[in-house]
């Protein structure tokens, strides 16, 4: 009776006993923005591409189009409605298991995105530059 009180008590010490938490980088510690609201929707234009290999680029205008200027994003057509509530958001995307890359998007409260270039023209940034 006296080993198994004893093996109660020596398994109740080892797991309320203290450990040290292995420290983070800074990195990890930082909150990470992955939506940011850049205006309500106003207008779009679309310019086709310069040769047979190039992209349809669509240019969407914002009420804070002071702020962040016309983005650019890939599409023909831009189902935005006027007074459509828009967010630049961005995804971490992993197509294997060593390395990843960031993907943004312009999308509104609900369903529809368009992924957007990575340098916007209007303001010559590149796109990351917005969320840091």
């Amino acid at each position: 009776m006296k080993k198994l009180i004893f093996i109660v008590f020596v398994g109740m010490i080892c797991s309320c006993s203290s450990f040290k938490e292995s420290s983070t980088s800074p990195q990890e510690e930082e909150i990470i923005i992955i939506r940011k609201y850049v205006g309500v929707f106003l207008e779009y234009r679309h310019t086709g591409p310069d040769n047979f290999a190039g992209k349809n680029i669509i240019w969407i205008k914002t009420t804070m189009d002071s702020t962040y200027g016309k983005f650019s994003a890939y599409g023909k057509m831009c189902s935005f409605k006027p007074g459509d509530r828009l967010f630049l958001t961005r995804n971490y995307y992993s197509p294997g298991s060593i390395s990843g890359y960031w993907i943004y998007m312009i999308e509104n409260d609900s369903t529809l995105s368009y992924r957007v270039t990575d340098y916007q023209y209007d303001k010559k940034v590149l796109i990351k530059t917005m969320f840091e």
